[in-house]
């Protein structure tokens, strides 16, 4: 069979055209409705407005990416409540529309996070990375955050502030505004001011505590996602560490564990993204699919280079520390398995997530870091000639 080839697209506004994403080999979208404000419903009207637009090219709606989480569910506080009898009828929405995969997070105040958005690659393409130094240097001194400095080490600490000292006025904006940059699929961003209302927001609770709400929100909608076949995918963290002293909670094998034992069932299930767990050290990106096979229903494939710093830098997809021919096969052998156990969740729609800016997308406005045309193309492609060569040697279909 093979796994469902998807592209993330943006919706109307993104630079990028559907009429291209075909000529570039995808034939699944994954996208949301980035215009409904967080918390609120998705209606069957307004799902089958953005289905129509994708199906009239000849692609499938194949995953949600996002349904966001509102804070409050994440805190337990204000209106949470609310909000999770929304994100139901949303799932129950979705189900009646025939779009059986959500993808979705549960990190707090901050999605993905990197200093660099802008970093050039040995090849002249941008790329994005992240600094231990430089976010520190934020943490510290530009943000000034109570209490940052039992974060780091006095190596850290000193060679932050070496880094801080060189940058000139111009340089700490940009670095404001990359770390504080906002969701995918949203140019918008925090202010200084409002950040650290967001961060105080959070002060009182611990790795504990957002776990067990995320256990208890998990516990409300899968029920749900069973009742309209839908399957629900946590996405890891990204960078797979505490940052800002904010609780992060799916960051680990050990983590997902729990998640998953919270509520055992296919529906509650995971977004394997190598580039997010393989950020950090700690994490054995090859171990964690084998463990979790079973329960991936998304696959975000992508690569980086790392340091035992904590600096990555998103790479090559097949040239990077990340092994993914071996993770690529586990997963071909677990759909293989599906198939002769007549399960529905066959798919396993898999993207190229992030690509680097080549040169005949730089001088295109609007594209969202990672999300080049040219760069997803070629990874999209060498996957595609990476899984054919699994299938074909080890005459799975």
């Amino acid at each position: 069979m093979a796994f469902e080839k998807t592209w993330r697209w943006f919706g109307p506004n993104d630079p990028i055209s559907l009429r291209e994403i075909k000529q570039a080999g995808a034939t699944g979208i994954v996208t949301a409705l980035h215009h409904i404000p967080v918390g609120e419903v998705w209606t069957v009207e307004e799902i089958l407005k953005r289905k129509t637009v994708i199906e009239s090219e000849g692609f499938t709606w194949s995953v949600v990416e996002s349904v966001p989480v509102h804070e409050d569910i994440k805190k337990r506080k204000g209106n949470y409540k609310l909000y999770i009898n929304n994100y139901k009828e949303t799932i129950r929405n979705l189900g009646k529309c025939g779009i059986d995969t959500v993808c979705y997070n549960f990190m707090p105040v901050l999605d993905w996070s990197r200093t660099d958005l802008e970093a050039v690659y040995k090849d002249g393409s941008i790329t994005t990375k992240f600094e231990t130094k430089a976010f520190a240097a934020f943490d510290l001194f530009i943000l000034k955050r109570n209490g940052a400095e039992k974060d780091y080490t006095d190596e850290q600490i000193k060679q932050a502030e070496i880094y801080f000292q060189s940058l000139n006025d111009k340089q700490k904006e940009k670095l404001i505004n990359t770390i504080l940059f906002g969701l995918p699929g949203s140019w918008e961003a925090y202010s200084l001011e409002e950040f650290q209302k967001a961060l105080d927001e959070y002060a009182d609770i611990s790795d504990e505590d957002l776990r067990n709400n995320l256990i208890d929100f998990i516990k409300e909608i899968i029920p749900v996602a069973e009742e309209s076949n839908v399957f629900m995918v946590i996405h890891p963290d990204d960078p797979p560490r505490s940052l800002l002293g904010l609780p992060r909670i799916v960051s680990s094998k050990s983590n997902i564990e729990k998640i998953l034992n919270a509520f055992n069932s296919h529906n509650n299930g995971l977004t394997l993204c190598t580039g997010s767990l393989g950020a950090g050290f700690h994490n054995d990106v090859i171990d964690i699919t084998r463990s979790f096979a079973d329960r991936i229903n998304f696959l975000h494939l992508r690569n980086v280079t790392r340091n035992s710093n904590g600096d990555f830098m998103e790479a090559d997809h097949l040239n990077g520390d990340i092994n993914l021919y071996e993770i690529m096969k586990i997963l071909l052998y677990e759909q293989r398995k599906r198939i002769d156990a007549g399960r529905k969740d066959v798919r396993m729609p898999m993207r190229p997530d992030h690509g680097r800016l080549m040169i005949p997308d730089q001088n295109k406005k609007g594209i969202y870091p990672g999300y080049s045309l040219f760069g997803r193309m070629r990874a999209l492609a060498e996957l595609r000639g990476l899984e054919l060569g699994i299938i074909y040697s080890e005459k799975l279909f």
